[in-house]
């Protein structure tokens, strides 16, 4: 069957499988490995994604749900000129990663957080982002990259 999505601002049909994942669709038919497939289950949220501005985790949808929708992963976030996005700086900035395996998720799930809630403090945050596991870091650096790339992105 044929799919057609807008990713990261580039319009791609694809044909696939009626039982492909829209996880598989984004690694294996375009080549966009930054969404990262870990447990399968939609447990970690190492595969999450914004798919049209609400994250969701790619490893629970088929791509034919997906059919119509605007998807932005990990590499459409940075500008054209490589310059990171302030949730990417934040993160970098805070060393909110260790071995970099659930990062892109972490990114994109806290992107969604933001916008959902502003004024999320630490304690929600650290709530908020429960859907995500990291195996490395105990979280501290993921709030406070979080808390700050929120600020940067309402520019205070």
């Amino acid at each position: 069957m044929q799919v057609t999505l807008t990713v990261n601002g580039r319009r791609a049909s694809i044909d696939v499988a009626p039982n492909t994942l829209l996880v598989q669709a984004l690694r294996e038919h375009l080549r966009l490995t930054g969404t990262h497939v870990g447990c399968d289950t939609a447990q970690c949220g190492a595969c999450t994604v914004l798919m049209n501005g609400d994250a969701v985790k790619s490893c629970n949808l088929l791509a034919a749900q997906a059919d119509g929708a605007e998807i932005t992963t990990i590499e459409g976030l940075a500008a054209a000129d490589g310059t990171l996005h302030p949730m990417q700086a934040a993160f970098k900035e805070c060393h909110g990663l260790q071995c970099g395996f659930c990062t892109p998720g972490m990114v994109m799930s806290s992107l969604d957080l933001c916008r959902k809630h502003p004024q999320a403090g630490e304690a929600e945050v650290r709530e908020l982002l429960e859907g995500n596991l990291c195996r490395c870091t105990g979280y501290h650096n993921i709030v406070k990259a979080v808390l700050k790339g929120r600020e940067a992105m309402s520019g205070s």
